[in-house]
């Protein structure tokens, strides 16, 4: 019988456009789906049928109990080389293979500091009221990032990159994290702040690099965000859940902090009517730091390759 391959969660369907699927065509069937399901019986119900499954980041979770519901699934492969939204000690038991990807370029860095930049410009709000026509030219005064303080939590690759790049800015950049040293900042290009709350009440950026868990869940709450200058900005593009959302949500409508940009949310795709999408405080982008086209044309190559790779009885880049 003929592998059925699912390409998941496809969104701006590039699946097909970066990979070079011709390689396998002629030896699988591949369906792609460009919407996410929810549900776990609904992606279950969706999944059973297939033997390869191709997931794009941590869009789709996979617990044990979905993988232990999927009889016939024996490749899962995802774009990265790391995806906590998969069971990996359940996989394994299973015996289903789990092959990743190579990360190319520095895409997040690239999306932070357009974050920064747009948050701190206002150039979503002037973007509108010039198409829009609004009649009054300058309706917003630019937040200048010279001489301010970048408050970086968390100073691994990322934030070392972002602390480097403030220095061009003329920025002062302090970080904190629970297991960051003075010696460890240093290195990182930052000036040690020895707990979360002076960070949040010396910055006038706070940048978020933190891996999910539940020790780091609403790491920043109502009481930190109370913390911050009222005209502080709050940048995340790590994982939602790191921020209270409703307690954010109700710092940025009562305008207690000067603003925030966000990539990332409790729940992707954000729903329609969530308020954040009505607050004119915030400056929004849709998951978008991992992804431009050179990381795209190497995750999907590679996908492929792990597919193809597979077939052949040699599987590779596995992730346990």
């Amino acid at each position: 019988m003929t592998p059925r391959v699912a390409i998941l969660d496809d969104y701006q369907q590039v699946a097909l456009k970066f990979g070079d699927w011709s390689t396998i065509s002629n030896r699988v069937n591949i369906d792609v789906f460009t919407d996410t399901l929810k549900n776990e019986d609904a992606i279950v119900e969706r999944l059973r049928p297939y033997e390869i499954i191709c997931s794009m980041r941590e869009r789709t979770k996979f617990p044990r109990s979905v993988l232990e519901k999927l009889p016939n699934l024996r490749l899962l492969t995802t774009t990265g080389m790391v995806n906590r939204g998969i069971d990996l000690d359940s996989a394994k038991e299973r015996k289903i293979i789990v092959s990743g990807t190579a990360a190319r370029g520095d895409s997040t860095v690239e999306h932070i500091w357009a974050l920064v930049m747009a948050v701190a410009r206002y150039i979503v709000a002037e973007h509108n009221n010039v198409r829009e026509g609004n009649p009054q030219w300058q309706t917003c005064v630019p937040f200048g990032l010279s001489g301010r303080t970048l408050g970086l939590i968390g100073l691994g690759r990322l934030g070392t990159a972002i602390a480097k790049i403030a220095k061009v800015f003329n920025m002062r950049v302090i970080a904190w994290s629970p297991n960051l040293t003075p010696e460890r900042a240093e290195q990182g290009g930052a000036e040690f702040c020895s707990s979360k709350e002076q960070l949040l009440k010396t910055s006038d950026i706070v940048s978020l690099h933190m891996v999910l868990s539940e020790k780091t869940r609403n790491l920043i709450g109502a009481a930190e965000l109370a913390l911050m200058k009222p005209t502080a900005m709050l940048i995340n593009t790590s994982r939602g859940p790191l921020v209270d959302e409703g307690a954010l949500v109700e710092v940025l409508r009562n305008k207690k902090i000067g603003g925030a940009g966000l990539d990332v949310f409790d729940e992707e795709p954000l729903p329609l009517d969530h308020p954040l999408r009505k607050l004119d405080r915030v400056t929004l982008s849709p998951h978008n730091g991992y992804a431009n086209d050179t990381i795209y044309e190497q995750w999907w190559k590679q996908t492929v390759e792990n597919v193809e790779k597979y077939l052949q009885g040699e599987p590779i880049r596995m992730l346990y």
